[in-house]
């Protein structure tokens, strides 16, 4: 892992260690959530632990503070977290052997994802998403259990005022990659996608109708590829000359 640290820029590890600091302190927002919902410190810390995903963690606190079942909850949190598939997707692709995919297929989520995809090079890819996914690991979870200690105190996870502070982050993290008109498009039609679905679904699907968004532009971008003609026209057949053929004697 030391090797990790040396393959990233100056920048790309103040990324990281802004990332899981931010993680770190919605971490506690959310086990502020968890404990107004009725849950115990030791179960929104295992939570955080093994689920390591902040959207549907809110899903599940959400469907518990409402006076849902446990396992509605945990049904609506699994079904916001199938973006974590797409993600997977390009991810994979950097992992080495079995160990450590099954080990990024726990660090796989909204910032790991955004993180590795700023860098173009598949070395700092992947460093960059394992630097970041075991610091989230280990950031997440110490937030929740903070929130928790601190859920008799602050009133709500709004008290804290990071509505708006962590899609901010995403955001900045996510603008370096739109390199090209076609990734601009992805972006513009799923986020036009979560926009209007917004009203309308429970919080978090938004974003995988987003990611169906950069799905259909990718199909389409394919298709008209697929179908232009080449820019040198139809091959033409060779036509040996009398010189060729005494060259090859």
């Amino acid at each position: 892992m030391r090797s990790a640290w040396r393959t990233l820029d100056a920048a790309t590890l103040r990324a990281v260690v802004v990332m899981c600091l931010s993680v770190l302190v919605i971490g506690a927002s959310y086990g502020v959530a968890a404990h107004g919902a009725g849950l115990a410190s030791w179960q929104i810390v295992l939570i955080a632990t093994v689920v390591l995903a902040g959207s549907s963690e809110f899903v599940f606190v959400g469907v518990i503070a409402a006076g849902g079942a446990p396992v509605v909850g945990a049904l609506a949190g699994l079904l916001v977290n199938t973006r974590n598939f797409g993600y997977g997707l390009s991810v994979g692709k950097y992992l080495r052997g079995p160990s450590e995919t099954l080990l990024g297929a726990h660090l796989i989520n909204d910032e790991t994802a955004a993180m590795t995809a700023t860098e173009p090079d598949p070395r700092r890819a992947r460093a960059a998403f394992l630097l970041c996914g075991l610091g989230i690991l280990v950031c997440w979870p110490a937030g929740a259990g903070l929130g928790a200690f601190l859920g008799s105190v602050v009133a709500g996870p709004e008290a804290l005022g990071l509505d708006a502070a962590f899609p901010a982050l995403l955001a900045a993290l996510a603008i370096p990659a739109l390199r090209s008109g076609a990734t601009w498009a992805a972006a513009v039609v799923g986020g036009a996608i979560a926009i209007a679905s917004t009203p309308f679904l429970p919080a978090g699907l938004p974003v995988v109708g987003a990611l169906a968004g950069f799905a259909g532009v990718e199909v389409m971008r394919r298709f008209i590829h697929g179908r232009a003609p080449s820019a040198a026209g139809p091959s033409s057949p060779t036509v040996e000359t009398r010189r060729d053929h005494e060259v090859r004697r």
